[in-house]
């Protein structure tokens, strides 16, 4: 029985609907999301789900079926949101993202809780730390209680033509929504103003160019 696993992994949209909820302020950069294993169609499909319950992109059939083996397992999931892309081929062009997937033993639900929170602060950054490794580093991960972090980095993949990194780390609007969403309200409010003063600072310079 496995211990640990950890990799990113790419996701597919289901539509362009849950597109356009995958840039909102609702899924950002670092979150982390319960993983549905589900069996659709006689196809194994493992799905992302934020906070808010709502399913916002599915693994892959293999990925997924390694998923339900490790859930099988016993083995607690989670998925942390690394980027969001959009590619122009195939036509008419699709939205996709990437996940960072982590695996771990129920019992070790303690460190790992603290150590997930570590790799989601890291990422939200734009942090990509290594997620395989060997037994040596669970042990450490276990014995910190989670406050031990790979230092070992991963790049972002190699970009294709036509296609385009959307978001892969958290803005300081992100992160005052984030703030916002913990309970402070000042600093939500705050977010709020800063977007409203973005918006006039557009409007008075398309003015100011005679645009409109």
């Amino acid at each position: 029985m496995e211990r640990y696993f950890g990799t990113y992994q790419t996701f597919q949209t289901a539509s362009r609907k849950d597109a356009a909820a995958l840039l909102g302020s609702d899924n950002l950069v670092g979150d982390q999301y319960a993983i549905e294993c589900t069996i659709e169609s006689g196809v194994q499909k493992a799905w992302l789900v934020n906070r808010f319950g709502s399913r916002i992109g599915y693994f892959g059939p293999d990925f997924s079926r390694q998923l339900s083996l490790l859930r099988a397992q016993d083995l607690t999931l989670v998925g942390i949101l690394s980027f969001v892309a959009f590619s122009e081929q195939p036509e008419p062009g699709e939205y996709w993202g990437e996940a960072a997937v982590i695996a771990y033993d129920a019992r070790d639900q303690k460190a790992f809780t603290c150590f997930v929170e570590g790799v989601g602060i890291l990422i939200g950054k734009g942090i990509r730390p290594a997620l395989a490794f060997d037994g040596a580093a669970v042990e450490r991960i276990v014995e910190t209680q989670g406050a031990w972090l790979p230092t070992d980095r991963v790049p972002l993949p190699e970009k294709k033509k036509g296609m385009a990194i959307l978001k892969r780390q958290r803005s300081i609007t992100d992160s005052l929504v984030e703030k916002g969403r913990q309970g402070n309200k000042g600093c939500y409010l705050l977010s709020w103003a800063f977007l409203l003063a973005l918006v006039g600072s557009l409007i008075f310079g398309l003015k100011a160019c005679g645009l409109f």
